[in-house]
């Protein structure tokens, strides 16, 4: 792999040796910066376009701002790399999202230069308030910058942090870094407000920014500094822009690849800025890397490329890939039943409704990184006698779960939710996790919680879900290609509450919930090489329970053992709760839960972070034989 040639970034350990570099050098060390993050991200895989498109922006901030006793907080913190290079952990780059190595988001534990962790999206207006107030109450802190996207704002976190910003007046810095394309296209009126402004003669000829930032500038600065100058103070009628209503002053349109023209902005902001300050910065994502310029999704998250070709490299997939068979079992159920439709939260291909919308373009619907929003608006598609689907990841749909209490569950509403990412997903590590999603619905009043053990599962998912109008279901797939299981051609109705033995035995029950199935039956291969006869059952649904299969596998075996890809309070939660009411485990009958660890894990392959939650076929057998009274001794097992 050769490595770009970078004279300027070696000479940057810090952001402290930015201040020693002219303006000229600082450009050179933006094109410096991007080809290393080129080059790296090709060998590690990761969110590239989103970071190409704010290189220059990284470079400013850090050559202006006095990070870390300034506080920068970026929104998601996908975009991040430019800015782990500048910080300290160039040394690291090429380690991104591999097991040990740095985080693919900002993350606290990793770097003083990180203040505020994410990987979920409108977070930091709110978290860059409560830096502001730390150090307006006498912490060590200095200012309070936060970055985020066109995409991201759209959220209500972030309008309700920028309403308490302009209402706090305190000094802080927004910075809008607006590419108009963030995973999806961005949605609704904010992103036709902002590609207004561009329209606006205010917007299009960046002629005047206010006198007060210009007049701070040292002389030879002010004559660049009118190319970029402008500080909207009205839309036509008089009118204030809605970031000026809110209390903010408004400065922007910027070009945020132009140096010239960010650099003299954030110093002037920086200079004269006594109370919150929002800068509309705008931005190419995918900038200076031509294939991920012409991409239609801007090379947001790529696997390992070719630097000069950009062709991905792809490994032949064994078996479909769970979220393309909901995408397609979807449309077909929608081809049958007009009144299907689809909701998402910015994730159309993420989560397999790009395949519905191409078919059915007006039945599914793209509402914004808004789950909030999201799930009442399906809530009252549904009381309205639709059936919506609502596909967000399981680490999503936590951001909306009042609604999905108070507007789906407490009113009986037939939303259907699609819960795609369930388990470990590997690379993007504990913030994408979708661990505890089992729990925080199966609690629920009169919500049926389904999980597809393989992709043929999940289509019989599908259809249940779509038959079923009597309250709230959802059913939970993981991330990737299923197990290569023979395909129906079309999912069946299953019963509600009712799972299936797979494998019949005598001695111990393994009962897995979901997709660890495959998992469990290598378990019980290991068992049976060592004598131990077992049944294999697969729960299907953790609400209801199958009560009479679990009556069944607790009268007839020695010890039953619980199989989960989820956190405690889950599944083997409700199973114990449910045989201890009726007396199960009154008679001496071991029972073990397996489940994620009560701590969250670090990214790695799906393979080693199972390993390291204890989840192995291995582990699940270990456990068996420990309730049998049988202790693992490795070459064999030893009757303890």
């Amino acid at each position: 792999m050769i490595r770009p040639i970078t004279p300027t970034l070696d000479r940057v350990a810090g952001p402290a040796d930015l201040k020693a570099l002219g303006d000229a050098e600082l450009r050179r060390l933006a094109d410096e910066v991007r080809a290393e993050v080129i080059s790296a991200v090709s060998e590690t895989g990761g969110h590239l376009g989103s970071s190409l498109g704010v290189v220059e922006l990284s470079v400013a901030i850090h050559a202006v701002f006095n990070t870390p006793h300034d506080k920068l907080v970026w929104d998601v913190g996908h975009q991040c790399y430019p800015h782990k290079i500048l910080t300290g952990r160039r040394d690291r780059i090429r380690t991104l999202r591999q097991g040990g190595g740095l985080s693919g988001f900002t993350k606290r534990s990793e770097s003083p230069y990180d203040p505020f962790g994410a990987a979920h999206s409108s977070t930091s207006i709110s978290a860059a308030l409560g830096f502001a107030v730390g150090r307006d109450m006498g912490q060590a802190t200095g200012d309070a910058i936060a970055v985020i996207g066109d995409g991201s704002i759209s959220a209500g976190m972030a309008y309700e942090a920028l309403n308490n910003a302009g209402h706090e007046g305190r000094r802080l810095f927004v910075i809008l870094n607006d590419n108009e394309m963030s995973i999806a296209p961005p949605v609704g009126a904010m992103s036709k407000y902002l590609s207004g402004l561009y329209a606006s003669p205010q917007g299009a000829a960046l002629e005047k920014m206010a006198e007060g930032f210009e007049a701070a500038l040292p002389g030879p600065l002010r004559e660049r500094a009118r190319r970029a100058r402008q500080l909207v103070t009205g839309l036509p009628g008089g009118q204030g822009t809605l970031f000026e209503e809110l209390g903010f002053d408004y400065i922007g349109p910027v070009d945020g690849h132009d140096l010239t023209q960010l650099l003299p902005v954030l110093r002037a902001a920086r200079a004269r800025a006594t109370g919150p300050v929002l800068i509309h910065v705008c931005t190419v994502k995918g900038k200076g890397y031509a294939p991920a310029e012409s991409s239609a999704d801007k090379y947001h998250g790529v696997s390992k490329f070719d630097v000069a070709s950009g062709a991905q490299a792809k490994s032949a997939p064994n078996a479909p890939a769970y979220t393309k068979v909901f995408g397609q079992a979807l449309t077909d159920a929608a081809a049958r039943d007009s009144s299907i439709v689809a909701v998402t939260a910015a994730m159309p291909s993420g989560t397999g409704l790009d395949i519905m919308a191409k078919r059915f373009p007006a039945r599914v619907f793209d509402v914004g990184i808004a789950e909030q929003h999201g799930v009442t608006f399906a809530a009252g598609m549904a009381a309205s006698g639709l059936k919506p689907f609502c596909a967000i990841y399981s680490t999503f749909l936590q951001r909306g779960y009042d609604q999905v209490v108070h507007d789906v569950a407490l009113q009986g509403l037939p939303v259907r939710f699609a819960i795609d990412r369930a388990g470990l997903v590997g690379a993007d590590g504990a913030t994408h996790a979708g661990s505890f999603d089992v729990a925080y619905l199966a609690n629920l009043p009169g919500f049926v919680v389904m999980a597809a053990a393989d992709e043929a599962e999940l289509m019989h998912m599908v259809e249940t879900a779509a038959a079923h109008d009597a309250g709230p279901i959802a059913f939970r797939y993981p991330r990737g290609e299923g197990v290569g299981v023979e395909m129906p051609e079309r999912g069946q109705v299953l019963e509600i509450g009712k799972g299936r033995v797979v494998k019949e035995g005598t001695g111990v029950a393994l009962l897995s919930f979901g997709a660890h199935l495959a998992e469990t039956l290598a378990a019980a291969e290991e068992l049976e090489a060592r004598g131990v006869s077992v049944t294999v059952a697969d729960a299907r649904f953790a609400k209801p329970l199958d009560m009479d299969l679990i009556r069944q596998l607790a009268a007839h075996h020695a010890a039953l053992v619980t199989v989960e890809q989820g956190a405690t309070g889950g599944f083997g939660a409700h199973v114990l709760h449910a045989m201890a009411a009726e007396g199960l485990l009154d008679r001496g009958l071991a029972v073990r839960t397996m489940t994620l660890p009560d701590a969250f894990i670090d990214h790695d392959s799906p393979a080693k972070m199972y390993a390291a939650a204890g989840l192995t076929a291995r582990d699940i057998a270990r456990t068996a034989l420990g309730a049998m009274g049988v202790v693992d001794g490795g070459f064999g097992a030893l009757r303890a």
